[in-house]
């Protein structure tokens, strides 16, 4: 591939990545599906179109793990960054112990949302911050109680999931004084993680953590270690950022909020069109482990893959009306969880929390308004959400008024 052709590939990723354009990247995403594959100075394949994404995503020529230089020094990976048989055993492992957890949390996640917005509750004008007031408590409280986490431990836990995410993005969007942070929050977490196992050991109870502690198919220390650090993030951070994405969508759009509370059915697709439209991971990486002819590109074996999950979301050439917010959109084959073998372990819970928590928003405030738009973003390109979302009110009822 010529020069012509690398330069303007990796001029706009920079621009995607930029803090300053963290609010709206999309219209660089545009740009970017203009050529779906293309290749950067860096030798990193930008993949942006819907069909080309899902198609490596079922493809096994790409590699989880391969060539991934965050993860390539750990001495054990999450199955996030691994292949097969090794993610497939740790998968199935994760899968039979959080899914029947998760079932029938419903109720309880209701009790949750109702507890956190009658804090807040009032027949007057008021205010409150969705991200601090609910996004981020809600699902630290959730997984912190399905992984044993103990209740006060909930701000620790949480403050150490926000400062790894950090991570996750690209190194050479970090700064030096950001990486040593980074650092020291990874041994923060071991030291946290080794003395809950250790109490776990002494004392099982009926949490995730512990079913994956006991029994003919118990996890090793190491993989233990790692799935729990995995969960923490992925069953956190990332429910955050929909949950406050899917609240701006709502605030933007009175008359998509008027029906949601006309209609709390509606919160099911409504959840996968924020998915869809403003997904709270926007890409994802991969290796090829062969050549890969692709949209009448070969990307080589050995090459680095970054799917701009984002950008396919919003494809033309899959969606209809690609950058409108549609809540009861048809066909809604959203990138939202990934796609393959690495399809999100949580999505069953994250959809549960989203829906839940928008449908109480919806319901409970009156004459709610966003008090800036667009709001502050937090620094994380791949896991991309406000920092803060204010919203202001004309009353909020308590969980027991319907209206």
């Amino acid at each position: 591939m010529t020069t012509s052709t690398s330069i303007p590939a990796t001029d706009l990723f920079a621009q995607a990545v930029r803090l300053d354009h963290r609010a709206d990247p999309y219209p660089y995403y545009a740009r970017m599906r203009q050529r779906p594959v293309a290749r950067m100075a860096d030798g990193t394949w930008l993949v942006s179109g819907y069909h080309e994404i899902r198609q490596l995503l079922h493809d096994p020529r790409i590699s989880a793990d391969r060539l991934n230089p965050q993860t390539a020094n750990q001495p054990v990976k999450t199955l996030l960054v691994q292949d097969p048989p090794n993610h497939d055993r740790l998968r199935h492992l994760v899968t039979q112990e959080f899914v029947p957890r998760v079932i029938g949390m419903r109720d309880h996640i209701e009790e949750l949302v109702d507890q956190l917005l009658d804090a807040h509750a009032t027949d007057r004008p008021g205010q409150l911050d969705v991200v601090a007031d609910l996004a981020y408590p809600l699902p630290v409280t959730v997984i912190c109680e399905l992984l044993g986490v103990p209740r006060q431990d909930e701000a620790v836990f949480g403050s150490l999931a926000r400062r790894l995410t950090r991570g996750l993005d690209p190194i050479d969007t970090q700064t030096e004084q950001e990486l040593l942070e980074l650092q020291q929050a990874r041994v923060e977490l071991v030291q946290y993680l080794e003395g809950l196992i250790q109490q776990r050991r002494t004392e099982p109870g009926a949490d995730l953590l512990s079913g994956l502690m006991t029994g003919d198919d118990a996890m090793g220390p190491l993989d233990l270690r790692a799935t729990l650090g995995l969960l923490l993030i992925a069953g956190h951070e990332t429910t955050v950022n929909l949950i406050a994405n899917g609240t701006l969508a709502l605030l933007r759009d009175p008359d998509v909020l008027a029906r949601l509370r006309a209609d709390p059915d509606l919160a099911t697709q409504l959840v996968e069109e924020v998915l869809r439209h403003d997904p709270p991971v926007q890409m994802s990486g991969r290796s090829t482990l062969a050549d890969i002819d692709l949209a009448g590109t070969t990307i080589p074996k050995g090459s680095r893959v970054r799917l701009m999950l984002a950008a396919g979301n919003r494809d033309a050439a899959r969606f209809a009306d690609p950058d409108r917010f549609v809540p009861d959109r048809a066909d809604n084959a959203h990138l939202g969880f990934g796609g393959g073998l690495h399809y999100c372990v949580g999505a069953t819970l994250a959809r549960a929390e989203a829906q839940i928590a928008l449908t109480a928003l919806a319901r409970r405030l009156h004459a709610p308004r966003l008090l800036a738009d667009p709001p502050p973003y937090r620094a994380n390109a791949i896991l991309r959400g406000p920092e803060a979302l204010p919203v202001a009110f004309d009353r909020l009822d308590r969980a027991a008024v319907m209206s």
